[in-house]
């Protein structure tokens, strides 16, 4: 088994065509105030490491950052946490959030799952699910299961990453998981803001 965390995953996605959003990592604080130069405020922080899954359980991301004082002493808190092993730095951006992401099942092989995504996933628990590949009918009626009052430019962003995903399944066939949450939807846009992988 191989876990591809954030980092990795982000890279692997956007490799197959995915929309990803910037990200930057560091491992020492000195890297930080460069960091912040190239990414601009608002920014977004979050603790990283491979055996980190959950960073929102453990208080492992900040939002909303607008001064270097503050991403300074977030990281300080960050790089304390069991297991990290550096802190990623991204753009804040706006949108609606879900989650997209693919299980491998014995029965029916890859399953798509699509949801209202970001730190509420848990406890909304609103998802839906089908068997790669899809159509764009399946496509369509799964999103609108989650989102009914929907604008075509945000359909379209939405079925592009399904299709994306259903293509990814058939060509790595030895994906077990893939998550992305949160995909931040803002008119014609779909953008993969975290990810998590792993392969058998």
């Amino acid at each position: 088994m191989k876990i591809f965390a954030e980092k990795e995953a982000e890279v692997f996605l956007n490799e197959q065509g995915f929309e990803v959003i910037d990200t930057l990592f560091i491992k020492d604080k000195s890297e930080l105030a460069d960091a912040v130069g190239k990414m601009g405020f608002p920014l977004v922080m979050k603790v990283s490491g491979q055996k980190i899954l959950h960073k929102n359980r453990i208080g492992g991301v900040k939002t909303k950052i607008e001064t270097i004082e503050q991403a300074e002493k977030i990281f300080d808190t960050f790089i304390k946490i069991q297991d990290a092993e550096g802190v990623i730095l991204q753009k804040q951006i706006s949108g609606e959030e879900f989650i997209l992401g693919l299980k491998a099942t014995k029965e029916f092989g890859h399953v798509l799952a699509f949801g209202i995504g970001g730190t509420s996933v848990e406890q909304i628990k609103k998802v839906a699910f089908r068997v790669c590949p899809l159509n764009d009918d399946e496509a369509v009626n799964m999103i609108k299961e989650i989102k009914e009052n929907i604008t075509e430019e945000e359909l379209n962003a939405i079925k592009k990453n399904i299709f994306q995903l259903c293509r990814l399944s058939k060509r790595y066939s030895n994906i077990t998981e893939l998550d992305i949450n949160p995909l931040m939807v803002e008119k014609d846009k779909a953008i993969v803001v975290d990810a998590r992988m792993v392969f058998e």
